[in-house]
């Protein structure tokens, strides 16, 4: 990938001038260098940090000197290699509270294998039942589309809250109407993004209490948003925030967590207990055991409690940044890569890239949402155009990012169409899937999303500008000889 020097040390003069702020984040470049020197020396440009975040090599260093030195044995227990892991198992605890400003009165801090093990938690154990509600968005992650499973397995009702076009936020009052729609004595749940891992839309935290008023409890999906953007739970209070820590600083990954106020979990019904949630129980009387309480009683089984450690180390790297210099930095690239993309055209003049999503910087974080059309407005393939990508060391994720309410918005694709998908003899890849709704319905429902992070600096943005300029002007058909790797399905008869 060729770029001229002297026109990017221009372009970056040029986007100090637009962004001023930018100047202040400084200190992030040394980190670069410090931290994160692998990226230059691999030549890697990292454009994935909704997907997942990088970690720091001190961060290595530190957790990796604590395990050489120390012995630490299964907390359970009271010797002392046990007592030694409890105490930095507990430390990692109160630092995550600490760091959300979560008060431990108010919060327990339940460690899981990640996001997606919170909210299983959450859905297996909400006293869900007829009479009560399932509230999800359009906007939410898979793992929050499974919660649904749960609800209508024990007669609660399920009903999705909508996204609007172009910019994919909620109707105001379709949200006010539904969450209207409770019956008194009913266990409601509504679960919404912070941050759409598909948009970067941010959703109005200001939500969350007017739920509860009306009777709701809010599951609030925040493992999009907290890499870059303060949660501050002394402020906002839903009842279930589940988080990925990779997300945030790259490593450990294995390790989640669930911040559950207390006053949630005591209603909450756990379907079966495990080793290390329970005080005792007996083989001789059927339903005999007492579950313990708060986080104890969540963590099933014996805890990932080597990396826990890392968990602290990773959020202190992050506090002594600061996540307003990472939210600054954010930003400002966020702010030019939308300008830049937006100014591009091919030689008649149509746009070249059409974005899902606010094409500026009012609610929304670091993620980017796009396709790219050729010259004549024929939308280039998701898979050639990652594949170009991978040959320019260029890291970016295609797909719905296990967000099918949002693509299928933005792609228009109809219930209807999606009844025929599933009505299928073949159990369909997402390759097969986009082949199928592009042969059958004209449809392209995939899409191209970058997002920056912490380690992210102007060169990278600049490069990637220099990548997508590649596609001016180049007709659709120039690009059909690019090899591409295909996910293997099977029949439903293969599978079964």
């Amino acid at each position: 990938m060729d770029y001229n020097p002297n026109e990017m040390d221009q372009a970056l003069a040029a986007f100090k001038n637009e962004y001023p702020a930018y100047e202040s984040t400084k200190v992030l470049d040394d980190l670069r260098t410090s931290e994160y020197a692998r990226l230059d020396k691999q030549n890697q440009i990292y454009l994935d940090y909704t997907g997942g975040g990088l970690y720091a090599a001190s961060q290595l260093r530190q957790h990796m000197a604590l395990l050489e030195e120390g012995i630490f044995g299964n907390p359970h227990s009271k010797n002392p290699s046990s007592l030694a892991m409890t105490h930095l198992v507990e430390q990692a605890r109160n630092y995550v509270l600490e760091y959300f400003n979560a008060s431990p009165d108010e919060y327990a801090a339940i460690f899981t294998p990640n996001a997606s093990g919170a909210l299983k938690l959450v859905g297996e154990a909400f006293p869900f039942g007829p009479g009560g509600r399932f509230l999800p968005a359009y906007d939410n992650h898979n793992s929050v589309n499974g919660i649904r499973e749960f609800a209508r397995a024990k007669g609660a009702e399920v009903t999705y809250l909508p996204t609007v076009l172009p910019e994919l936020r909620f109707d105001a009052q379709a949200l006010e109407a539904e969450l209207d729609r409770v019956q008194p004595g009913g266990n409601n749940l509504f679960s919404y993004p912070a941050q759409s891992n598909f948009s970067g839309v941010q959703h109005s935290l200001e939500w969350i209490a007017k739920a509860q008023a009306k009777g709701w409890h809010v599951l609030l999906d925040s493992a999009a948003f907290v890499p870059t953007n303060r949660l501050d739970l002394g402020v906002w209070k839903p009842d279930f925030v589940p988080l990925s820590f990779y997300k945030i600083f790259g490593y450990p990954t294995g390790v989640g967590c669930l911040l559950a106020r207390k006053e949630a979990l005591a209603i909450m019904q756990r379907p079966w207990f495990a080793g290390g949630t329970i005080s005792i129980t007996s083989v001789q009387g059927e339903g005999w055991h007492y579950l313990l309480e708060d986080e104890a009683g969540y963590e099933d089984g014996t805890i990932n409690y080597l990396t826990l450690p890392a968990i602290e180390i990773g959020l202190r790297h992050i506090n002594d940044i600061g996540i307003e210099l990472i939210h600054e930095r954010v930003t400002c690239l966020t702010g030019w890569l939308l300008d830049q993309m937006t100014a591009v055209t091919h030689g008649n003049g149509t746009p070249m890239v059409q974005f899902f999503g606010p094409t500026n910087l009012q609610e929304r974080g670091g993620t980017i949402a796009f396709s790219i059309d050729d010259p004549q407005g024929i939308r280039l393939d998701y898979r050639r155009v990652e594949a170009l990508a991978n040959r320019a060391n260029i890291s970016l994720r295609t797909g719905c990012f296990c967000n099918p309410g949002t693509g299928e918005i933005v792609h228009h694709l109809t219930r209807e169409e999606m009844a025929q998908a599933f009505n299928q003899p073949i159990a369909m890849s997402f390759d097969h899937f986009f082949d199928w709704a592009r042969s059958e319905h004209g449809r392209n429902p995939s899409t191209i999303r970058i997002s920056v992070g912490l380690a992210t600096n102007f060169d990278d943005v600049y490069k990637f500008m220099n990548y997508l300029q590649g596609f001016k002007d180049k007709p659709e058909a120039e690009i059909q000889d690019v090899e591409v790797e295909y996910t293997i399905y099977r029949t439903l008869r293969d599978s079964a």
